[in-house]
């Protein structure tokens, strides 16, 4: 914690050096700002902003080991280099573990950031139109975004909203897990009220603070304010599902209707590593000419996938390699293929989406079947469920959500097999109580020779639905201040 709450005038700002389009990028180096030569004015406010948005750019790339690893969707690689990261794909973590300290350093510098232009976002005094509310909208809504991945990651943590010193940051303790969303709510409620509507994709907008709120009061099981935030998600921006799932992964046409708020990158300049991570190490024609092969996609997931599904194309390629021995078949290595977009090694132009419209309408489903409006639900639910298929023919009928219990089961199937490696499969487990007997088991890499799967046994432990606080964080601090999650030992 030392680095993120030391006073400005003891560091240079930590702007980073990657903006949010080309046209953005070249911004002053980092190491030459500090609090007296730098926001004085509205465009250095705005390169502050850009530098908040770099620090989740610059995260994204890494977050599916905390974030889809431990699900029944992916499993980490023998050869995969991240350190840490097999603790987390078995449910194994403890305090020590580098993925989850290192998630903790990079969200918390993103606060930092967030809270620094909001403490002198008055400071200039050249701002015309709209732009110092925008700027304010755009750090509270980051902050929000960030405080909302801590709360879910380990639950309570210390909320700092101002400027603190060293001193009072190694007396802070966890605020609760209420507390933080109780700052998320006010961040992104002001952040709705500030920021406009049309905003270059990227940016947050008034759209994209809308569906983030309702997707916090889905998380808080308040379906009543959900409705309301996701209903307006859903009606009041232009958002839609495009035709063809296809196309939401080329970066020809990333830039859609079903894209509410994305990371931006740009190929060879400024480009992200993920679409190389699940590239087997040979590479893939006409992709790229090698890959990390850091992780592989469950058979838990691919066989949910059933014939004429469009979804299953562009989300794992089921590949056959050649076999090691003469007369042996030829052995089955799928990959993920979600973000295998033609790229230079670890520098794709691909965009990563944060939230879509689909997530919004399977959440508003959930906010209406809560609200007792089963046929809304059914209706949200299928919209989906056709653009996969390609016509109604596989939509789900009112006898299959006809219990809680039945409607629970499919909409996390459908958003599974929908947003399968966009980081929300965990985090749907967790907060509907399925992770304890869900991923008992998983069926991690399948004998396609033999037609059985290999069975993975975890021992999911109600307490592991947070990661423990990292123990380089508790030492920081004073001796009892941060306290860490029940039942992790260092």
């Amino acid at each position: 914690m030392k680095r993120i709450f030391l006073s400005l005038s003891a560091i240079a700002i930590l702007l980073g050096g990657a903006g949010c389009h080309d046209s953005l990028l070249n911004m002053t180096p980092g190491s030459s700002l500090t609090t007296s030569n730098f926001y004085k004015t509205s465009a250095e406010i705005n390169q502050a902003v850009l530098g908040v948005y770099s620090t989740l750019q610059s995260r994204k790339q890494t977050d599916y080991v905390l974030m889809e690893a431990p699900s029944d969707n992916l499993y980490m690689s023998t050869v995969s280099p991240i350190t840490g990261s097999f603790d987390v794909d078995n449910l194994v973590v403890n305090p020590e573990n580098v993925v989850v300290a290192n998630f903790w350093d990079a969200t918390y510098s993103g606060i930092f950031r967030a809270n620094q232009v909001l403490l002198n976002i008055d400071n200039p005094k050249d701002y015309t139109g709209v732009a110092k509310d925008q700027y304010t909208g755009e750090a509270k809504f980051m902050r929000a975004l960030f405080y909302f991945d801590l709360v879910r990651v380990y639950g309570g943590v210390p909320l700092v909203t101002t400027q603190i010193s060293i001193t009072e940051a190694r007396n802070q303790a966890r605020a609760t897990a209420d507390q933080i969303y109780d700052q998320i709510v006010a961040d992104l409620t002001d952040a709705v009220a500030k920021l406009p509507a049309a905003m270059v994709k990227g940016r947050a907008s008034k759209g994209a603070a809308t569906a983030l709120l309702g997707k916090v009061y889905i998380y808080r099981k308040d379906y009543p304010n959900a409705m309301t935030y996701l209903g307006k998600a859903v009606t009041d921006f232009g958002y839609d599902l495009v035709p063809n799932f296809a196309s939401l992964w080329s970066p020809a046409t990333e830039d859609n209707i079903e894209t509410i708020f994305q990371m931006k990158y740009i190929e060879s300049t400024n480009g992200q590593t993920l679409s190389t991570s699940f590239i087997p190490n040979g590479g893939v024609y006409n992709i790229v000419d090698r890959g990390n092969e850091t992780a592989l996609p469950s058979w838990s997931l691919n066989k949910l996938f059933v014939a004429g599904d469009k979804r299953k194309a562009n989300t794992i390629t089921d590949l056959y390699v050649a076999p090691t021995r003469p007369n042996d078949p030829p052995q089955f290595y799928p990959y993920v293929s979600k973000y295998a977009t033609k790229h230079p090694y670890n520098n794709s132009g691909l965009d990563l989406p944060v939230i879509r419209f689909a997530d919004v309408l399977l959440l508003h489903a959930e906010a209406l079947y809560n609200s007792n409006d089963k046929d809304g639900a059914l209706k949200a639910l299928n919209r989906v469920r056709q653009r996969a298929f390609g016509d109604a023919s596989h939509n789900y009928a009112a006898a299959d959500i006809a219990t809680p219990d039945a409607f629970l089961n499919k909409l996390l199937l459908e958003r599974q097999l929908e947003l399968a490696y966009e980081n929300e499969r965990w985090f749907d487990l967790v907060r509907t109580g399925k992770f304890t007997t869900v991923m008992e088991q998983e069926e991690r890499l399948y004998n396609d020779a033999t037609q059985t799967p290999l069975v993975t046994d975890l021992s999911p432990k109600a307490y592991m639905a947070v990661f423990p606080i990292p123990q380089r964080q508790i030492d920081q601090y004073n001796k009892d201040v941060l306290k860490q999650n029940p039942d992790y030992t260092k």
